[in-house]
């Protein structure tokens, strides 16, 4: 079974992630890009969709393994993986069966931690015979000082004592419904390593200690003593290659360490909520995929918003809103490559046709992100469907022109050098946006109800405009400055009209609607009106008001499931936590500070111990929910402590 959502741990190489869970299980990784398919999914089922689990062994000693009276030779051309019950290899290399056994489950560990500012995990565990630590890391790949294949590397040390260990990897490839023929192989050196084979993909497993088959399970059984350290390494290559190489993992730790102190150096904010920025950098840092500059909402797919509903989505995609966003706190905070790179990712994915922006593409700019169900898996704690693929991706959300707009404002204003092709790009986006801002839309939430008026796509269409008219005036660019004046002007009137409920004193979720939408703090935020207009001031209290939960965390909305003015789904959802981030930048804002700090720091103290977040936070079972860890929740926690730095008059920025 797996972990609670928040018992997970992230490392990861900038092209795909794995979740360690605290009893050393990795539960989830997909080989080799984030959007690829899982080789371990047990997070969405059970172990026997696969995980590679590393932990203190079962008190009682365990029996070695005794063959069966008659053997078996495995047959490759012959292989049918549902008639093996036990296996363990010769000598010569070959499957032998053997009486069944179960994997003995491995205890939590006593603490965990990453090593210093960085995505290296260090788990232990307090046993009656010692200390012992696991590390695990995945170094960055693609680097001329590393090669080009994903690597996931355990190293176990013996801190005290004598410790026995266990070592259980079941490979599963395509979400855990492909079985794949594991083999050893002999290689250069006289070397022998153990390779599991599906289709196009191979995985390779090499490690100090002695393995064997059970289960259609790989298990190593060992002891660690005081000083000692055994390393485990699992590799994945193309099934047609060669044998990659066996890493170093010393050198492989020693490199990555580097990488991630230099990087974090590069940090420019010292104020008081460092730890917190700096991990939620490294995490958004851990959600970009190298190669292109693309970045992911999270590393994980259909982990739902409500424990055993049907709000289970794949994130696996680069949203230009929650790229945008990351964008600018990356650019805030010293990170210049990173804003270059996706900005040039950005211009390849939309390449040539504007006119027909995607709300998300595929990390390497791809538009096909059909949507599609996996049947066999049984989904995390019962949430089906189990999704890959997001059926969003055809949706119109207008506010997402004004969240790219915004991003290439950002970078102009923060000096980074200047790109004709995405000046010449944001012109053609707000001649579209021209023709079309006054249309009805699926809004920032991607409703799968009937589209309407939304309030915060109309002012994010404002803010287009905006920033389109200051880009011209600040730069030689030309274009049709008076009309665009008088649009920005006509938006802005529309919205006061049409979206505020002079009544209420609110701004509203929809034109001609009751319903609030956390959504509308943003129109400080963005300047659309000033922070001490009453109808700013009446929103902030409307929504504390109507969408506060029992512990003040931000629903996004009322979800009113099928009903109309729904959402078009049944269930319900947790709070979304970055609304709550949202709530806390407008009451500072307002001069309200004192507020706006007690709920930043009880937002904090609902991180997990390594300083994560998942998409919400469902508070009747008082956990994290949605898909972890999720950009769109670490993005607004380094604004907020930005401006609480600011308004504070605090050191730091």
């Amino acid at each position: 079974m797996a972990a609670r959502i928040e018992d997970y741990a992230l490392v990861g190489d900038m092209q795909t992630a794995a979740l360690v869970s605290r009893d050393g299980a990795v539960d989830w990784l997909c080989l080799p890009r984030f959007d690829s398919p899982a080789v371990f999914a047990g997070l969405l089922g059970t172990d026997e969709h696969g995980f590679w689990r590393i932990g203190p062994a079962e008190p009682m000693p365990v029996a070695e393994p005794e063959a069966a009276e008659d053997p078996q030779a495995f047959d490759a051309g012959a292989f049918d993986a549902s008639i093996f019950q036990a296996v363990s290899f010769d000598d010569s290399g070959s499957f032998k069966v053997l009486p069944p056994t179960a994997a003995a489950p491995a205890p939590p560990s006593t603490r965990r931690r990453y090593r210093g500012d960085s995505l290296i995990l260090e788990q232990e565990w307090d046993t009656p015979g010692g200390t012992v630590r696991v590390i695990d890391f995945m170094p960055p790949r693609g680097l001329p000082e590393r090669g080009a294949v994903p690597q996931m590397i355990r190293i176990v040390e013996g801190v005290s004592g004598t410790v026995r260990m266990r070592s259980a990897v079941r490979m599963r490839f395509s979400y855990g419904r492909v079985v794949p023929w594991v083999h050893r192989v002999d290689v250069d050196g006289g070397q022998t390593r153990t390779v599991a084979v599906a289709g196009p993909d191979s995985v390779w497993l090499d490690g100090a200690a002695e393995t064997y088959g059970r289960n259609l399970t790989t298990y190593a059984d060992f002891t660690v003593t005081a000083g000692e350290r055994i390393s485990f390494a699992l590799t994945w290559q193309p099934s047609h290659l060669g044998a990659p190489d066996q890493p170093d993992a010393e050198e492989a730790l020693a490199f990555t360490e580097e990488f991630w102190h230099d990087w974090v150096a590069q940090c420019t904010y010292q104020g008081p909520y460092r730890e917190a920025v700096v991990r939620s950098l490294i995490t958004l840092k851990a959600l970009t995929y190298a190669p292109t500059g693309g970045i992911v909402a999270a590393p994980t797919t259909s982990l739902p918003e409500d424990i055993g509903g049907v709000r289970n989505w794949d994130y696996r995609f680069t949203w230009l809103r929650d790229a945008t966003i990351t964008l600018s706190s990356l650019l805030r905070t010293g990170y210049r490559d990173e804003a270059r790179a996706w900005r040039e990712w950005l211009l390849r994915a939309v390449a040539g046709d504007p006119e027909n922006l995607q709300i998300m593409y595929g990390i390497a700019g791809e538009r096909e992100l059909s949507e599609t169900t996996l049947d066999w898996l049984p989904g995390y704690e019962g949430s089906v469907p189990v999704r890959i693929g997001n059926g969003a991706a055809d949706q119109l959300q207008l506010d997402v022109y004004g969240e790219v707009v915004e991003a290439l404002h950002l970078a102009h204003m923060t000096g980074l050098a200047r790109n004709d092709h995405a000046h010449m790009l944001q012109l053609r986006l707000i001649s579209w946006l021209e023709q079309h801002w006054n249309k009805p839309d699926e809004g920032i939430w991607e409703v799968r109800g009937p589209r309407r008026h939304f309030v915060h796509s109309k002012v994010m269409a404002w803010v287009a405009v905006d920033r389109t008219i200051r880009m011209i005036e600040q730069t030689p660019h030309e274009g049709p400055l008076e009309r665009w004046r008088e649009l920005r002007d006509t938006i802005h009137a529309d919205v006061c009209e049409y979206g505020y409920d002079a009544e209420r004193n609110t701004f509203t979720q929809s034109y001609g609607s009751k319903e609030l939408d956390a959504s509308l703090l943003v129109i400080p935020q963005v300047g659309f009106l000033p922070p001490d207009d009453k109808r700013v001031i009446g929103t902030i209290e409307a929504v504390q008001r109507e969408l506060l939960t029992p512990d003040g965390f931000v629903l996004r909305y009322r979800t009113n499931g099928e009903e109309e003015g729904g959402d078009g789904l049944p269930g319900d959802e947790g709070a979304f936590l970055a609304c709550s981030f949202w709530l806390a930048d407008d009451l500072a804002m307002i001069g309200r500070v004192g507020e706006a700090r007690e709920l930043f720091d009880r937002l904090l103290a609902i991180r997990n111990d390594l300083g994560l977040l998942a998409e919400e936070w469902d508070p009747r079972l008082q956990r994290q929910v949605g898909n972890f860890p999720q950009a769109f929740s670490h993005v607004p926690l380094i604004d907020t402590a930005l401006r609480l730095t600011a308004v504070g008059g605090l050191p730091g920025l």
